[in-house]
């Protein structure tokens, strides 16, 4: 999974303006990011267990007897290791009484991430996966990752799930493509990661067409979609090298800065599989 350290990609100036109607449907997706939890850790009685039918797997990290992530899950820090950590958590939970929490710090090897295979994901599929995700920090202006994904249609490098410019993105680690574009333009077709309350993420890969939809909080996010139609801000960069056709081998939830960016994370009731789960 070894992403490399690299400078951030530089912001792209769009050539002519987006659409009424796609700033409109950025606003209202931006709007729909409302909180989703209580702010305290949940007991196992006052919550109940997340209820999961995804055909690949689903985590509630309920079974987790140690303070390393363990069973299907592993830690890992590539080509160099800091302050950063991934542990067990039983104090904070979406649901139950344990989550994952990762304390992340800024600099490439302060970076750390637990992560498990997707082997066990039909791999001509479409891939969707959905996790809740809290935090404690806004994402800030450089480019940040707190979830990734090695593809081995990529030469092995990393789909990465993350920020800039204080939105959530998504970056190509082989050629720096970022979604959506970083342009004032594209940036406000994406949305901030909510501040201390549990979110909803989700996403679907089209592995055999190359395209890619977001979902926060259950609403698609505008600027964080791959159709296929080159779109100005938006997937226009993204799309420029033909071909993309995404086969990631695994998935892993953590933190990793490229420059600015402490944060401290809690991930909880993952699932992976072949169609939507959604956040019920």
């Amino acid at each position: 999974m070894a992403p490399e350290p690299h400078p951030n990609p530089h912001p792209r100036k769009p050539n002519r303006l987006r659409t009424l109607a796609a700033a409109t449907a950025a606003l209202a997706a931006a709007a729909a990011v409302t909180p989703a939890a209580s702010a305290t850790a949940p007991s196992a009685q006052a919550r109940p267990a997340a209820a999961c039918t995804a055909s690949g797997f689903c985590e509630d990290f309920e079974s987790q007897t140690g303070t390393a992530p363990s069973g299907r899950w592993t830690t890992s820090v590539a080509n160099c290791s800091g302050t950063g950590t991934a542990t067990v958590d039983s104090t904070v939970a979406h649901a139950g009484t344990k989550s994952v929490r990762v304390t992340g710090k800024a600099g490439y090897c302060n970076h750390a991430f637990a992560g498990t295979s997707l082997s066990d994901v039909p791999a001509g599929s479409e891939l969707y996966a959905r996790f809740w995700v809290r935090h404690t920090t806004a994402l800030p202006a450089q480019h940040v990752t707190f979830a990734a994904l090695r593809d081995t249609n990529d030469n092995s490098k990393d789909l990465r799930m993350g920020g800039q410019n204080k939105a959530l993105q998504w970056n190509r680690e082989s050629d720096d493509a970022t979604l959506p574009a970083q342009s004032p333009a594209g940036v406000a077709l994406s949305t901030p990661l909510p501040l201390n309350t549990w979110t909803c993420l989700e996403f679907r890969l089209d592995r055999s067409a190359g395209r890619l939809d977001t979902w926060v909080n259950g609403s698609l996010v505008t600027g964080l979609v791959v159709d296929g139609t080159p779109t100005q801000d938006v997937d226009q960069q993204w799309l420029a090298r033909g071909g993309w056709r995404p086969a990631p081998t695994d998935l892993r939830l953590g933190w990793e800065s490229y420059g600015e960016g402490d944060d401290t994370l809690w991930y909880d009731d993952v699932a992976v599989g072949t169609a939507r789960i959604g956040c019920g």
